[in-house]
């Protein structure tokens, strides 16, 4: 039986196309109060419509913000924070990879900040609030690109030596390792987090990379999977009754999976953790700011 979550709230960022449009139809079919987050507003109002439509949901609402941008990131969480007394379930899906080396508005490589920075940001700001919600879920969009990635500690700029697939590589490594240690961190809280990777899908994503890329994605695209069938793990993540107590883990097709080895170091996880605090100019300690 499909779960009822007409009590939950769900924010979901990445959510104007693809695997999180997708996925937003779906919670929001499940009754689910839904917060779509996207960038661009005349995109995000299109899908925040085509969402409604789908679900038969009124209670979806749309909210702006560039996760590349640390400020915007604040404001994100401040809102939610203002309008929305609980939050049942996060989940991390915006990412993006770039063709040509880009720097933020922070001055950090933007693969780097969008795909790993935003969301860390984001969910310790919001970390207070899912615990008051608890049981609560952490949904974070991996993939299994990280085999392409290696750790950052040396050069988290990526000034020497740039490459979308390492960056884009580095980036979902970093999604695993940080749902590994905040699992770790989050035992007994009643908060859980699970890394889904979605498979290969058919979606907008990748308009930033380079020409070959997007040449290779256009000859190959018609193999890969719908978004839809991309957001299946994720939605069941957030939402069905069995995976309410996984924590910490990888998920492939709704199994249980080992990524790849970098992705089950510990002592990496911790070091990228104190990392990102830094670059994210935070506490040791979660919450908002």
């Amino acid at each position: 039986m499909s779960p009822n979550l007409q009590t939950q709230t769900v924010l979901l960022t990445g959510a104007t196309s693809g695997i999180g449009k997708a996925a937003a139809i779906a919670l929001a079919s499940l009754k689910a109060t839904v917060v779509m987050v996207g960038r661009d507003r005349a995109r995000s109002e299109a899908a925040l419509a085509e969402v409604k439509a789908k679900s038969k949901n009124d209670r979806v609402t749309l909210l702006l913000a560039d996760l590349g941008s640390q400020a915007q990131v604040r404001q994100l969480a401040a809102t939610v924070r203002s309008r929305h007394p609980r939050l049942d379930v996060l989940i991390n899906n915006a990412g993006a990879i770039f063709g040509n080396r880009r720097v933020t508005v922070d001055g950090l490589e933007a693969t780097f900040a969008v795909n790993h920075l935003g969301p860390f940001l984001l969910t310790h700001l919001l970390l207070d609030l899912l615990q008051q919600s608890a049981p609560a879920r952490i949904v974070n969009v991996a993939s299994a690109a990280a085999r392409m990635g290696d750790l950052p500690f040396d050069d988290p700029n990526m000034e020497q030596g740039y490459s979308q697939t390492r960056a884009y590589g580095r980036s979902k490594l970093a999604n695993i390792l940080f749902t590994r240690e905040l699992a770790r961190r989050l035992s007994g809280t009643g908060v859980t987090t699970v890394a889904v990777h979605p498979g290969v899908v058919r979606t907008r994503f990748g308009e930033t990379a380079s020409f070959w890329y997007r040449t290779g994605v256009r000859l190959l695209s018609s193999f890969w999977l719908s978004p839809e069938q991309g957001a299946d793990t994720v939605v069941w993540a957030a939402s069905a009754a069995e995976a309410a107590t996984l924590n910490g883990v990888y998920l492939i097709r709704r199994q249980v999976s080992t990524p790849v080895p970098l992705g089950c170091d510990e002592q990496a996880a911790q070091r990228l953790w104190e990392l990102s605090l830094r670059l994210t100019h935070l506490q040791s300690e979660p919450g908002p700011t």
